[in-house]
């Protein structure tokens, strides 16, 4: 049976997750982890998809390396797994994903770019991470429910907050303190990007765990 281990929790549950593959499901990789893994056993394949960033040490780029000389097939997208991708690509490391692409590309450079705070037991994200945000506004646009020059607004505005803070609401809020969004629109904007979210990052940690899949099945 193939031995996958899998780094997720925040941007999709071990539940949802499960759903699609049999894995051994681990919270966001921090600095370590893989070097604790590899020196207990050797899987076959990791997928990396959230890690810790800024509070504790991240995880570092030659414990993937090391993990990848053994032989290890490493899948990375959606969150860390796909800022260390793009890192790493040329090790071996196998992206998949629009935000690993977008890193690859130079599209986004920012570690910021995905964090977001969790919960410590449920990993539930309690902030909107900015590639979420560039997507959901993206949407709006499209939509016709904002115009570009506010697309453009409420993004300069999440960019500068602290990530933990970014919500939805708070965004907007900010944006209508600075008198740059009038406050007869903040309600029906607020309700619209929370309702309308695009979660990109939801949807690559999918496209890990179905690529992983199947890999797996060819192993």
């Amino acid at each position: 049976m193939t031995h996958v281990v899998v780094f997720t929790g925040t941007s999709l549950s071990w539940e949802d997750a499960g759903l699609v593959l049999d894995a051994d499901y681990r919270p966001p990789v921090k600095r370590n982890d893989i070097n604790i893994l590899l020196d207990k056993s050797t899987p076959d394949i990791i997928g990396i998809i959230d890690g810790i960033f800024f509070d504790r040490a991240a995880v570092a780029h030659r414990e993937i390396i090391r993990a990848l000389k053994a032989g290890v097939t490493v899948v990375g997208g959606s969150s860390m797994g796909a800022l260390r991708a793009s890192e790493l690509h040329t090790y071996g490391m196998i992206g998949v994903g629009r935000i690993y692409e977008w890193y690859r590309d130079g599209v986004i450079e920012s570690d910021d770019e995905v964090a977001v705070t969790f919960h410590p037991e449920t990993l539930e994200p309690l902030s909107i991470p900015l590639v979420n945000i560039r997507t959901t506004l993206e949407h709006a646009m499209e939509q016709g429910v904002i115009d570009p020059d506010l697309g453009d607004i409420l993004l300069g505005t999440a960019r500068s907050m602290y990530y933990p803070d970014r919500t939805y609401t708070a965004i907007v809020k900010k944006s209508v303190t600075e008198g740059v969004v009038p406050e007869s629109e903040q309600d029906i904007i607020i309700d619209h990007l929370i309702h309308n979210e695009v979660d990109v990052k939801r949807e690559d940690a999918l496209l890990v765990i179905e690529k992983i899949n199947e890999l797996a099945g060819s192993l």
